[in-house]
C-alpha cells in the first residue's frame, strides 16, 4: 500500500484560477463603468460610477490584499485607508457643494 493523502482531504483551487476570476470581474466591470460612463443617464451617472469603483476597490481589497486572511496589523492597515479615502471624499464633496 501506498501512503497518499487521504480520501478526506480535499484539493484546494488553484490561486492562479482564484486570481484569474477576480481579474475577470475587475475587467467586466471596467467595460461596466465604460457604458455607464457614455449613456445619458443624468445625475445617476456619478452614483453608479462610484458604487462600480466602490465594489472594485472591494475586491482588490479582499482578494489582492489578503485582508480576509491578514493579520490584525494588516486589517488595521487597510482600515486606516479606507478612513482616509472616506475624508478625502467628504473634503471634496464638501468643496464642490460650497461652489454650487
Amino acid at each position: 500500500m501506498s501512503a497518499g493523502p487521504s480520501g478526506a482531504e480535499r484539493p484546494r483551487p488553484l490561486p492562479l484560477l482564484r486570481d484569474l476570476s477576480v481579474w475577470a470581474a475587475l475587467m467586466g466591470l471596467l467595460a461596466l463603468s465604460c457604458w455607464a460612463a457614455y449613456w445619458p443617464l443624468g445625475p445617476i451617472t456619478t452614483a453608479i460610477g462610484l458604487g462600480i469603483a466602490a465594489i472594485k476597490a472591494g475586491f482588490v481589497a479582499a482578494f489582492f490584499m489578503n485582508l480576509k486572511r491578514g493579520t490584525p496589523l494588516l486589517r488595521l492597515t487597510g482600515l486606516a485607508g479606507f478612513f482616509w479615502i472616506a475624508i478625502l471624499f467628504a473634503l471634496t464633496l464638501s468643496d464642490v457643494l460650497t461652489r454650487l
